[in-house]
């Protein structure tokens, strides 16, 4: 039985790595997303994988790229439904204040970081319906909580994935029969996460396919970490 999923930013990082082990699944379809298909070399390197490989230009920062992105990938499904969305995409401008920031940069913040995850789950949702599953992960970051208290650092950042966090708790009351969460991946070496974080891209990705397809309906607006422990909002 075949499984599908899309996911944003798959051309590096932790988009990159999903895709990896995703294609390592003769039974799992991946429709992965970036910015520019012709350039992602590495994305394109794994079309030899078990599993089924479709490459989608979708630029999260441009409104329209979303919706001609997003209409490709229900083309493909030719009808069939979409189990897994994953909202993975997201930049991280860095040390700024909430006294002493861009606002070009909180503006592209939110834009990326909140607008695009809800437009493309509003987008696939023909698709999501006819799924099983229904899963939608909005990925976030424990910064985006404030009762772990991480203090004034990266505000622009911070305060756009706790507006998606506040995104998915509308999704899932909105649809209590779609299962939206957010997840933290941990802090990975990754382009956005630097060489001295913690986390290898592939201890991180296969905690969170863990958790994503241990899933079930009672899970729905819930924070996770990527071990599959609730964070407190």
């Amino acid at each position: 039985m075949t499984t599908t999923w899309f996911l944003t930013g798959a051309s590096r990082g932790i988009g990159l790595e999903t895709t990896r082990q995703l294609l390592q699944s003769p039974s799992n379809t991946v429709f992965a997303s970036c910015r520019s298909p012709s350039t992602a070399t590495d994305l394109a390197a794994l079309a030899s994988s078990p599993g089924t490989l479709y490459i989608v230009q979708l630029d999260v920062a441009d409104v329209a790229s979303i919706k001609s992105g997003c209409d490709e990938v229900l083309k493909l499904l030719d009808g069939a439904g979409l189990d897994y969305v994953l909202n993975n995409a997201a930049i991280n401008r860095g040390a700024d204040f909430a006294f002493n920031f861009s606002p070009v940069d909180l503006a592209d913040s939110i834009a990326i970081n909140v607008t695009a995850p809800a437009l493309i789950s509003r987008y696939l949702t023909p698709a999501i319906e006819k799924s099983n599953r229904r899963v939608i992960l909005n990925m976030t970051s424990g910064l985006a909580s404030i009762a772990s208290n991480h203090g004034e650092k990266a505000a622009s950042y911070s305060i756009s994935k706790a507006a998606v966090n506040m995104l998915t708790y509308k999704q899932a009351r909105e649809r209590p029969d779609f299962i939206p969460i957010v997840l933290d991946p941990g802090w990975v070496k990754t382009d956005m996460g630097g060489d001295g974080a913690m986390l290898e891209p592939h201890e991180s990705v296969s905690g969170i396919l863990k958790v994503l397809q241990g899933l079930t309906s009672e899970d729905g607006g819930k924070f996770f970490g990527y071990r599959g422990n609730e964070i407190p909002w």
